[in-house]
């Protein structure tokens, strides 16, 4: 049996596991917004304490 053979047996017999796999919902528009507005919160605290003339 060839590798090509041992990789097609190996993901027909997961098909029936991944078939019954609820769907989650997405939340990365959401998520990406959280991690710039993050950033952002970070990035001017960095700036403020090290970069910033007072």
């Amino acid at each position: 049996m060839t590798v090509l053979g041992i990789c097609a047996t190996v993901v027909l017999s997961a098909l029936p596991a991944l078939a019954d796999e609820p769907k989650a919902s997405d939340y990365s528009g959401i998520s990406y917004m959280y991690y710039s507005v993050i950033v952002g919160i970070l990035g001017w605290g960095v700036y403020d304490t090290f970069f910033r003339k007072s």
